[in-house]
């Protein structure tokens, strides 16, 4: 860019940061609260659908109700000289997936932490009622203190209003990445998220990929039809239970998985007893969009998921129910064992 450019007489756009299929990534600034922000601007033959501008404009409000640290903030959404864009929360540091290509593999000790944060942003979504339906490392976002957002919540559903053509490739999300249910066309369920977080595991300890293919539809085919390679046969070394969570995770049937991120993070918590996320090496003025900035840490929070207080009142209940049964059981006893005086 030239010139600096304004969106809504409030943001100005200060330089790219990444580029997609769908839209551009701004660093910007927002000149009413004078802070830094994340822009995406949509593709103008996408912002110049009617039905997707409706469809964006219901995505985007209910993406904007989502408040979690393991999500990345929406603050603003709009409509400016015929253009759709996003004003997000700027978030330092690198997407996971620079960080796989940099590693080339990370240890459990090393994954479970980033995917166990994976899990608690997606799966307040799903408690909520939202899909991510485009889960993949690109959108997960590491700040230099190895804080883990997921971003980009609600887009891939709304351009299921676009051309139907292009569904494979960008409505239901990532080739590489989404479900088998994905593939075949049918609408993503939270189980299709948990689908996506177990390649991106298996990613992750692997260094690569579990279906490789040079065109959407041989990759769509593998999802459906084929099985991973076993984590064994690529490193021996691995927890037997590990390998079993996983397989359990890229099961080809949506019931045979985790129901919720949720789950599949207590799943990953209870296996590594993870309690915080390790320290790897990440330059702490890298920005997650690929950029340079002085950025500042966010304090990792103590919990990761929210307290399931029904669960935790059932089981008190119980077992104040089986203590109160002893009074009794030693009543009956002298009953028919009267001491002997």
């Amino acid at each position: 860019m030239d010139e600096p450019k304004l969106l809504n007489k409030r943001y100005q756009l200060l330089e790219p940061l990444g580029k997609g299929g769908m839209a551009i990534v701004y660093r910007a600034q927002d000149l009413m609260l004078e802070r830094l922000v994340a822009v995406k601007v949509l593709r103008e033959d996408y912002s110049r659908d009617p039905a997707f501008q409706e469809r964006f404009r219901r995505e985007a409000k209910a993406a904007a109700n989502l408040s979690h640290p393991n999500i990345v903030t929406m603050h603003d959404f709009g409509l400016d000289n015929g253009q759709l864009f996003l004003v997000m929360e700027y978030v330092p540091g690198k997407d996971l997936k620079t960080l796989i290509k940099q590693r080339v593999r990370f240890s459990p000790e090393e994954a479970l932490p980033l995917l166990i944060q994976a899990c608690a942003g997606i799966g307040y979504a799903h408690r909520a009622g939202l899909v991510h339906c485009d889960v993949k490392p690109q959108n997960m976002l590491v700040t230099p203190d190895m804080r883990l957002k997921v971003a980009d919540f609600g887009i891939a559903r709304a351009l299921s209003t676009i051309i139907p053509e292009e569904q494979m490739d960008i409505v239901w999300g990532s080739p590489q990445y989404f479900a088998p249910e994905q593939a075949t066309g049918a609408a993503p369920a939270p189980a299709s998220d948990v689908y996506s977080l177990g390649i991106i595991m298996y990613e992750m300890l692997t260094g690569s990929l579990p279906f490789q293919a040079t065109t959407d539809s041989d990759l769509a085919r593998q999802h459906v039809e084929m099985e991973p390679p076993l984590l064994s046969e690529i490193l021996p070394e691995i927890s037997p239970t590990l390998e079993q969570i996983l397989k359990k995770v890229l099961s080809k049937e949506p019931s045979q998985r985790y129901r919720t991120a949720d789950q599949f993070g207590r799943v990953l918590m209870n296996f590594g007893n993870v309690r915080s996320a390790p320290s790897l090496a990440l330059t702490p003025e890298a920005s997650a969009y690929g950029e340079t900035h002085p950025g500042g840490k966010a304090s990792m929070t103590d919990s990761l998921f929210e307290i399931d207080w029904a669960s935790v009142g059932l089981g008190l209940l119980a077992l104040v129910a089986v203590l109160g049964l002893i009074p009794f059981w030693m009543w009956i006893y002298f009953v028919y064992n009267p001491p002997i005086r």
